[in-house]
């Protein structure tokens, strides 16, 4: 039960949303210069790390009760 309310827990969760809005942010940089497979390339690699980590601080809540 100390996992599920540890403040480094929603710290960590707070980066992964982070993480994932700058993957949303990268994706709409191809309307700026142009590079669609490129942008759209780092932005999918962003947005799958940002999942993982989020999937990750959400299981170590719930498995530690």
């Amino acid at each position: 039960m100390e996992q599920a309310n540890a403040i480094s827990t929603y710290m960590f969760l707070a980066v992964t949303v982070m993480v994932g809005l700058a993957g949303v942010f990268v994706r709409f940089l191809d309307e700026i210069w142009g590079h669609g497979f490129l942008f759209t390339s780092i932005s999918n690699v962003i947005l799958i790390i940002g999942t993982i980590m989020a999937l990750k601080a959400v299981f170590s809540i719930l498995g530690k009760q």
